[in-house]
């Protein structure tokens, strides 16, 4: 595991360099806990590896876990991120949403809270040392019977944004473990794997990131409008609509929702829809092989040209020349 990359390693070389410079030793039990967390994080990385067979996605028997690969840095890919837990055990990735840019390594975790259109990245792996990652998509009934009983951290409220970056604690990652090491005990996981799944989701409530995980469950809010907002795009984004009608349709004004939406998503309404509209295009064209006019018209788009336009500003060529890039280096285009 790379020092300069995980959090708590790269404290303990800090603070070893600072103890040494002062004539002091690094306390017993803050060194204890540094190596102890990254044992958990090795294990982690090692399990990871064991049950994937190669670059990608990869369900397992755990229901809503899916295990990452990839031996190779990759290309920026779009994504459609659903509420989950992103856990990256090994090799780095950033997230770009809206105009904010998000990076992963090891022992950190990404959370979100809305399903939201992302371009991810895998930017550190080697086939030796390939980029690992564990996805814990949340189940919101779990989720919110758990907040009912958990109280809310004290301070100020999060800000609302839908997606987030923190440094795990060692109690997440042993939770982490315990999950994954059901893999190899099937005998056990339909009894301990609830059990381990709700410790992580415990951890998350009780952490940091206890007040944005509670937008998840919550019916009531401008982060629970917005939250039917981006359902509703979701829905309907090959249509044209106007900002007024979605207001009307999720019970805001235009201008609240403007403000609360962007708050969330780092984007406006506008914005999310074309994102969608490109990253359905995308897919139809690699998947289904048709070509961009066709694609432009699928999605929604009246002018081919700015479709055209637009794909190559947002994926940094033209459509039939990145379908073509994609297609020849399969192994660039794992979303991460």
């Amino acid at each position: 595991m790379r020092g300069d990359a995980e959090p708590l390693a790269r404290c303990a070389g800090i603070a070893a360099q600072s103890s040494r410079s002062r004539g002091f030793a690094l306390p017993p039990f803050r060194a204890r806990a540094m190596v102890r967390f990254m044992e958990t994080l090795t294990e982690i990385a090692a399990v990871i590896a064991r049950h994937v067979s190669k670059d990608g996605f990869h369900a397992t028997s755990i229901e809503r876990v899916t295990l990452v690969q990839s031996s190779t840095v990759t290309m920026p890919m779009p994504n459609v991120y659903r509420p989950q837990l992103c856990l990256v055990a090994q090799g780095q990735k950033e997230v770009t949403l809206g105009d904010r840019v998000f990076r992963y390594a090891p022992g950190r975790y990404g959370i979100v809270t809305h399903d939201l259109p992302v371009t991810g990245q895998v930017v550190e792996a080697t086939p030796d040392k390939p980029y690992l990652c564990l996805c814990l998509d949340f189940d919101p009934v779990m989720l919110g019977q758990l907040a009912l009983r958990v109280p809310p951290p004290p301070g100020a409220p999060s800000p609302p944004i839908g997606k987030t970056v923190s440094d795990a604690g060692a109690s997440l990652l042993d939770a982490v473990l315990r999950l994954l090491r059901l893999l190899d005990d099937p005998a056990a996981l339909p009894v301990l794997g609830p059990l381990a799944e709700q410790e992580i989701l415990y951890r998350l409530l009780a952490g940091p990131d206890g007040a944005r995980m509670r937008h998840i469950t919550s019916s009531q809010g401008r982060v629970a409008q917005v939250g039917r907002a981006i359902a509703w795009i979701g829905q309907n984004f090959r249509e044209r609509f106007s900002i007024e009608r979605l207001a009307a349709e999720v019970g805001m004004s235009p201008s609240s929702l403007h403000e609360h939406f962007r708050a969330v998503t780092a984007m406006t309404p506008l914005q999310f829809q074309k994102q969608l509209r490109l990253q359905d295009a995308r897919s139809l064209m690699l998947v289904q092989d048709i070509d961009a006019t066709t694609a432009a018209f699928h999605v929604g788009y009246e002018s081919p040209t700015q479709f055209s336009r637009e794909y190559r500003r947002h994926f940094g060529e033209p459509p039939a020349r990145d379908i073509a890039r994609l297609r020849a280096s399969p192994g660039l285009a794992v979303v991460a």
